[in-house]
C-alpha cells in the first residue's frame, strides 16, 4: 500500500517537474520573441524561473527517476553481488544515499520553514515569498529519502543481488 501511494506521489511530483521545464522553455522564448519584436520583456520571467521552475526541475523528478533507473550513479563496488554480503551491500547503498538525502531534507526544510514564518521576500518585478520557493527542495529530497528507505527495506535490494 505504500510502495503504490509512493508511487503515485512521485508521478505527480515528476509532472510537476516536467511542467516546470515546459513553463521555462514558454517563458525563455516568449522573452526573446518579445523582446525582439516589440522591445518588451517577461517581467517575471528571470525571478519565475530562478526562484521557482529550477528547482522544481532539478528536484521534483529526482525520485521518480531513481525509481525508473534513469539515475547517473557512481558505484564503487560491483551493482550485483551473490549472497548475504551482496544483500548487505545493496541495502547498504540505499540507506547511505537515503541518510544523505534526509538530511538534505531536514535542512532545507529548516531554512524554507524560517523564510515562511520570518516572510522573507525577493522584491523584484513582483514580490515572491521565498519560503515557498525554498519548500521545493525539501519536498523533491524528502520523497527520494522515502523512495530510497522503501527500496532498502523491501525486496527489490534483496531481489537485485
Amino acid at each position: 500500500m505504500f510502495g503504490r501511494i509512493l508511487t503515485k506521489l512521485e508521478d505527480i511530483l515528476h509532472l510537476g517537474g516536467c511542467l516546470s521545464l515546459v513553463a521555462v522553455a514558454a517563458l525563455l522564448n516568449a522573452d526573446i520573441l518579445l523582446r525582439l519584436f516589440f522591445n518588451r520583456p517577461v517581467q517575471i520571467q528571470f525571478e519565475l524561473t530562478e526562484l521557482y521552475l529550477m528547482p522544481a526541475l532539478a528536484t521534483l523528478s529526482l525520485s521518480r527517476v531513481f525509481r525508473d533507473g534513469g539515475h547517473l550513479a557512481l558505484d564503487f563496488v560491483p551493482e550485483h553481488l551473490p549472497g548475504l554480503l551482496g544483500s548487505f551491500l545493496a541495502r547498504g547503498r540505499l540507506l547511505l544515499a537515503a541518510a544523505f538525502f534526509v538530511a538534505v531534507t531536514w535542512m532545507s526544510g529548516k531554512f524554507a520553514l524560517k523564510a515562511i514564518s520570518h516572510g522573507d521576500v525577493e522584491y523584484g518585478a513582483l514580490d515572491w515569498p521565498l519560503g515557498w520557493a525554498y519548500a521545493i527542495i525539501p519536498l523533491g529530497c524528502g520523497v527520494l529519502g522515502l523512495r530510497l528507505f522503501h527500496d532498502a527495506f523491501s525486496n527489490k535490494a534483496v531481489a537485485q543481488t
